[in-house]
């Protein structure tokens, strides 16, 4: 049964800066039929390499915006897909919906899709944390990684006060001020780019995903989801 969701207005999504790119969508999804997913597709469809980059939280794919024309410029395709609950993919308004499989299961079944092989898998934060599961059940699809501020989620080693803060923070604020959060964390950006950021959630009922994230990080290698699928790697 397909879980009751939101969709962002695609006018929300104009004149993003740095961010020239079509959006391609699929909404059928082997399991996640009716659900839509958003991806950019860029690039030969028969390149020799494919930058698979997969975003955390709160982003979605505007994260690879610096990454993307680098990239391109190699002749590789580019393919980079929204989590269901971020940027232009659909948002299931239960928080319950959101689990490691659930996440980890739709990465899947989009790779499966898009027949995606001569992979470099590109991942950032939670893109890590279920993108790193995905080469050694899949080992014929990728090649090379990038790793970027993330890791290979166990649940065998504890997690700092940071980190805790971190989940306390987000269970208090259900409608997380993604723009200012993302200002916070990257000075640098413009107003534009943060109100980017901020482009896929225009109330708290979108952001369902954003807040359950944090409470998936595992804490003990039974607690199901990363910490089962590290441990059987």
């Amino acid at each position: 049964m397909t879980p009751s969701a939101v969709r962002t207005p695609d006018s929300r999504f104009t004149n993003l800066p740095g961010w020239p790119w079509a959006a391609h969508y699929r909404d059928d999804l082997v399991g996640f039929e009716g659900l839509r997913v958003a991806y950019l597709d860029e690039g030969p469809r028969d390149a020799e390499h494919v930058f698979l980059c997969l975003h955390g939280q709160p982003t979605w794919s505007y994260l690879y915006r610096r990454m993307i024309p680098p990239f391109l410029a190699t002749g590789a395709r580019v393919v980079a897909p929204d989590l269901l609950g971020f940027g232009r993919s659909d948002k299931p308004v239960e928080d319950a919906v959101y689990t490691f499989d659930f996440h980890r299961a739709m990465l899947v079944a989009f790779i499966k899709a898009l027949d995606l092989r001569r992979v470099t898998l590109v991942v950032q934060d939670w893109g890590g944390l279920l993108g790193l599961t995905l080469p050694p059940d899949m080992p014929e699809r990728f090649e090379r990684l990038i790793i970027m501020n993330t890791g290979f989620a166990t649940g065998d080693a504890p997690i700092g006060p940071g980190f805790l803060a971190w989940r306390d923070y987000n269970a208090k604020n259900p409608d997380m001020p993604v723009d200012a959060l993302m200002k916070r964390s990257t000075p640098h950006l413009t107003d534009a780019e943060a109100a980017a950021y901020l482009a896929p959630f225009p109330d708290a009922s979108f952001k369902a995903g954003v807040r359950r994230f944090p409470n998936l990080v595992p804490l003990q290698p039974d607690a199901g989801g990363g910490g089962n699928l590290a441990c059987g790697a």
